[in-house]
């Protein structure tokens, strides 16, 4: 078998364990069987053992780390994620709900990244540093964090509607969620500042300057208002939980422009090494 045939086979492998994981979780939550949350949470926690597996071979073929082309990004983001959500369920596990969310986009993510362009792909000399390092790192936590807040998010909208189910009454109350939904948020929002504040700094290093208005730099910027703004709103204005989560909702969307839509399809000096 070849190397990139065992990479893909690992990844595959991960999807087959997260949508058992998913069938679990729903199972626990849907239909009141508590119990099996410890099922959902295992595979998801199996899973990433052959996804991680994956990762790390393909780090150790290309000589960096998973973060160039949309297979690698989409592939390290949904491990990064999973393994939150894995986190964050051991201490909370009467929170399977945000598994329902959580899960499905990442398996998303890994499949359109299973069918996209997977070449080899050096990072140019004149990139390599250690601030790319912080760059990525940050970019792929506050990402994280970005989704386990829209599944709070979601989950309190889904909890609000007039005709909510009744599996609705086994989540967790809405300004129970409302509160971890800020908190999602306000960790996403400092990696979010981090990951930009390195990010001008490796432009400095790289390209000679801070701040260009690279469109993904603009659109960085445009998702970090974003969500500035529903922390802002939320903490001094009071917002309620529906009216918070639908904020994030709509931040999130303009996160994920930012962070995976626009770096592959506008011309920008970030296009022209992820793609």
């Amino acid at each position: 078998m070849t190397r990139f045939a065992l990479e893909v086979t690992l990844l595959w492998a991960a999807v087959g364990l997260y949508g058992l994981s998913t069938a679990f979780f729903a199972n626990a939550v849907i239909f009141g069987h508590p119990q099996r949350v410890r099922w959902g949470r295992g595979l998801a926690l199996a899973g990433l053992v052959p996804h991680g597996a994956a990762l790390v071979i393909r780090w150790v073929a290309v000589g960096h780390g998973p973060y160039i082309l949309k297979y690698e990004v989409l592939a390290s983001n949904a491990w990064i994620a999973v393994a939150a959500l894995v986190l964050f369920l051991w201490r909370r596990p009467t929170w399977g709900a945000l598994a329902l969310v959580v899960l499905p986009l990442s398996i998303l993510a890994m499949g359109l990244g299973l069918f996209s362009n997977s070449e080899v792909r050096e990072i140019p000399p004149s990139l390599r540093s250690i601030w790319l390092i912080f760059h990525i790192t940050f970019a792929k936590l506050s990402a994280a964090s970005f989704l386990l807040s829209l599944a709070a998010a979601v989950v309190i909208l889904l909890r609000s509607r007039k005709t909510a189910w009744k599996w609705m009454e086994r989540v967790p109350p809405s300004d129970v969620l409302d509160a971890y939904q800020v908190r999602f948020i306000g960790f996403g929002f400092l990696f979010w500042t981090i990951t930009i504040a390195a990010g001008s700094i490796w432009a400095h290093q790289s390209w000679g300057r801070y701040w260009g208005w690279d469109a993904i730099e603009t659109w960085s910027l445009v998702s970090w208002l974003a969500y500035g703004s529903v922390l802002h709103a939320r903490l001094f204005f009071r917002l309620r939980p529906t009216a918070t989560a639908w904020f994030s909702v709509g931040a999130f969307a303009v996160f994920i422009l930012a962070l995976l839509i626009l770096p592959f399809i506008m011309p920008s000096l970030h296009a022209a090494y992820f793609q």
